[in-house]
């Protein structure tokens, strides 16, 4: 039975979201973990009250503007980690209206991004809390050594109008032991000088059903779990059954035995493989293959006859949810093939 709504749209299942958020809030909470899930997946305070009713101590924020949108979207949501690097005098001006309203921290992994929040917050009356960013193996941004974090975390410590608030990481997948290793032998040298290490988070959905095995970490945040996607279902993460979030398309031509057309295309199902080949996964239909997007068409292909029509309508999960998101102003909430409501995604956009 068709969805009665039009296409190409963003679905996104709620009470699936709501169990995939209840299964991890209950393995952190058996594992003594504190839950601060990365909004980026969402960009939703409805779902961030969702996750904060489960038990989530906070949120992630990638961007400044995108946790103003949330701190404005919600007065429940308190308690915001920014973990980025954050430079420019606009942005540390809006950092610090944001630090006045709530709890809030940010990550460094260099001397110029602590030296400027130094500058800005040393005469503020509130301070600023920062993380030192760690690379634990995943090549992104983060110091390289332990050694480099203790440096950076005592300039911190000595800089006014900040403090250090701990070490952040954005591990590898599978990367607990390096985590363990790393985070542990930095913790040693930081307190060694005299510095104490209130936190240390690490995040990640891909491995966040094994987020215990580097118990050095005492927070945890996972983004696309609320809503799963193909490549997590490709690595063994996820099932079907837990993907939350799925593209409405309707067929709009048949031009040939083998081929379809839907009315979903790059600006829609993004363009990103994540190392899969195709641009998503038919629900109910693995014999389809989503071979090529342009920005308005997916181009449907199957080795045998492909029977679609004109007119039909087809869930698709897509390779990657997280710029899904960021592709259209508002989800649909549904229950199975129910519509419920529409929420106009606020964080959209905000890449500031």
């Amino acid at each position: 039975m068709p969805v009665p709504i039009e296409t190409p749209a963003v679905l996104v299942d709620i009470e699936i979201a709501k169990r995939n958020i209840r299964t991890f809030q209950a393995y952190a909470d058996a594992h003594g973990i504190r839950v601060r899930p990365h909004i980026k997946t969402h960009k939703l305070p409805q779902m961030a009250e969702l996750q904060l009713d489960a038990g989530a101590v906070g949120i992630t924020c990638q961007k400044v503007t995108e946790a103003e949108a949330m701190v404005d979207g919600s007065e429940r949501i308190t308690d915001v980690l920014i973990t980025y690097n954050i430079l420019g005098k606009p942005k540390l001006e809006r950092l610090e209206r944001l630090n006045q309203r709530i709890g809030l921290a940010v990550v460094a992994d260099n001397e110029t991004v602590i030296d400027g929040l130094s500058g800005h917050f040393a005469d503020k009356e509130k301070p600023l809390r920062v993380f030192v960013e760690c690379n634990t193996g995943a090549d992104r941004c983060g110091v390289g050594s332990p050694v480099e974090a203790a440096r950076l975390a005592k300039r911190i410590n000595d800089a006014k109008g900040i403090d250090f608030a701990g070490l952040m990481t954005y591990p590898p997948i599978g990367g607990e032991t390096k985590v363990q290793a790393f985070m542990s032998e930095a913790r040693r040298l930081i307190e060694a000088d005299g510095i104490a290490v209130p936190s240390i988070t690490s995040g990640g959905t891909p491995s966040m059903m094994h987020a215990a095995g580097a118990p050095i970490a005492t927070e945890y945040r996972p983004g696309t779990y609320i809503y799963n996607d193909r490549s997590l279902v490709s690595r063994g993460v996820a099932t079907w059954e837990d993907c939350a979030l799925t593209v409405l398309a309707t067929v709009v031509s048949v031009p040939s035995e083998h081929r379809a057309i839907i009315d979903a295309g790059s600006k829609v199902l993004t363009a990103d493989l994540l190392g899969l080949t195709g641009y998503g996964h038919v629900l109910g239909r693995d014999d389809i293959r989503i071979d090529q997007l342009s920005e308005e068409h997916g181009r449907l292909v199957s080795d045998g006859p492909i029977g679609l029509t004109v007119g039909q309508q087809l869930r698709i999960v897509p390779n990657h949810a997280c710029v899904v998101t960021n592709m259209v102003d508002a989800v649909h909430i549904v229950e199975g093939d129910e519509p419920k409501a529409i929420w106009p995604i606020v964080a959209r956009g905000h890449v500031l």
